[in-house]
């Protein structure tokens, strides 16, 4: 268990990862010159994050010829997951989120693949799981011929938050 959990806020959204059985990653670190968010007004505006797990580990590959659909899922939920851990860091509180409002999911994948929305349903579906209503948004989910480090799967978002 990270030192973040044990001060954790007692809102829904953190019991609602505690029922799916999840743990916010430590925070994910940039692998460039910017930013994890930048808050203006109420949005908060986070930066691409992958597939990467606390130890470094990266999912990387083709979806639709290394990864099936299904393994791309599970990789954007735990992009999701590093998603929440930056959104954690930035508002010290996941109950402050008033509305997901939109996902740009991008999947590395072969020309052929077609079937995008389903791989980036792993985010969403998180979203929706944490927080509810509030967790519906607007998204585009589409297909790129790279990604940096050849990950699987990179998702930004744009959050309002109280």
């Amino acid at each position: 268990m990270n030192a973040v959990l044990s001060t954790l806020p007692d809102t829904a959204p953190y019991k609602r990862l505690a029922e799916l059985g999840l743990k916010l990653p430590d925070l994910p670190r940039p692998i460039g010159n910017f930013a994890t968010h930048v808050q203006e007004g109420g949005l908060i505006y986070l930066s691409g994050q992958g597939p990467t797990h606390e130890d470094g580990r990266l999912h990387t590959g083709k979806v639709g010829r290394d990864i099936s659909v299904a393994e791309a899922y599970e990789h954007a939920r735990l992009t999701g997951l590093n998603l929440l851990a930056v959104l954690h860091e930035a508002l010290g509180d996941l109950g402050r989120v008033r509305r997901v409002v939109k996902l740009l999911g991008m999947v590395n994948a072969t020309p052929e693949f077609s079937d995008h929305p389903a791989v980036i349903n792993g985010c969403s579906d998180l979203f929706v799981a944490v927080f509810g209503e509030a967790g519906k948004h607007a998204r585009s989910a589409v297909g790129f011929g790279s990604l940096p480090r050849q990950i699987t799967v990179e998702i930004e978002a744009i959050v309002a938050v109280s």
